[in-house]
């Protein structure tokens, strides 16, 4: 299962990634975006498109990143959508996503984005552990349990869209996970950035791109976990997310 995790200048989640991905059993290759060439993409089973802050966050968080994406291989990723292979992006790959139109894909790619990551509420950069509600089961959260604990690092997180965007992906079942508390009472800081509707990651309306703020690569092992010496756990929660996606490629593989 190739995956291609695509790097730029200021991405920095990188080596964090390749390491959950390679221990979950997929084959990770770093692909910098300099090295993209027409056709590439299409050696690949998974695009990963990473935390950081590319190109500085200049302009807006990820803009810059998808504007080169689109000018190099816009039409092979628009390629890789429609056959249905998966991209997932984490953070700023999430941002990136948003930029490209990608996601939240109500109907389809959009031509310009739907919504966006905006400034979090508190005007701060927030790092710090997450409490997640699973949504709705896609083949990026199957094998999740109802909550999870991931941490978030990010100064533009707030998604945000038009009451009618929220609207589809909520009729639509697009939300994948949502900010929890474990009272259920959600508000600052439980929900970090001020979400609408507290969604921390979303999935396109075809299920195959999923773009998530919390980083499930910095919790992939047990002892990442700030409870580790109290609680017993074989993986770490962000384990979940990458054997659902491996579960569902190998189902696609042998069916």
């Amino acid at each position: 299962m190739r995956v291609a995790i695509l790097q730029m200048e200021g991405t920095n989640c990188e080596e964090e990634s390749y390491i959950a991905l390679k221990e979950s059993g997929f084959a990770p290759e770093y692909v910098h975006i300099n090295h993209l060439q027409p056709g590439m993409l299409e050696n690949y089973d998974m695009l990963f498109i990473p935390g950081g802050f590319s190109a500085g966050d200049y302009v807006r968080a990820g803009a810059i990143f998808a504007a080169r994406l689109k000018a190099k291989v816009w039409k092979d990723i628009v390629k890789f959508v429609e056959s249905e292979k998966p991209i997932i992006g984490i953070c700023n790959g999430f941002q990136v996503l948003i930029e490209l139109g990608l996601l939240p894909g109500t109907d389809g790619i959009s031509e310009v984005p739907e919504a966006a990551l905006a400034v979090n509420e508190s005007n701060r950069f927030e790092c710090r552990w997450t409490y997640l509600k699973k949504i709705s089961d896609t083949l990026f959260s199957v094998n999740a349990p109802d909550h999870i604990t991931l941490p978030v690092a990010h100064a533009e997180g707030r998604f945000i869209a038009p009451e009618k965007v929220i609207e589809a992906i909520e009729e639509q079942k697009q939300v994948v996970f949502r900010y929890d508390s474990p009272e259920g009472i959600v508000r600052y800081p439980w929900n970090p950035n001020g979400s609408i509707n507290n969604i921390a990651a979303v999935v396109n309306s075809y299920g195959n791109v999923f773009g998530m703020m919390p980083h499930p690569e910095r919790a992939f092992f047990w002892y990442q976990h700030p409870d580790w010496t109290r609680k017993n756990r074989e993986w770490g929660d962000g384990h979940y997310i990458f054997s659902s996606i491996l579960r569902h490629l190998h189902d696609a593989k042998h069916s």
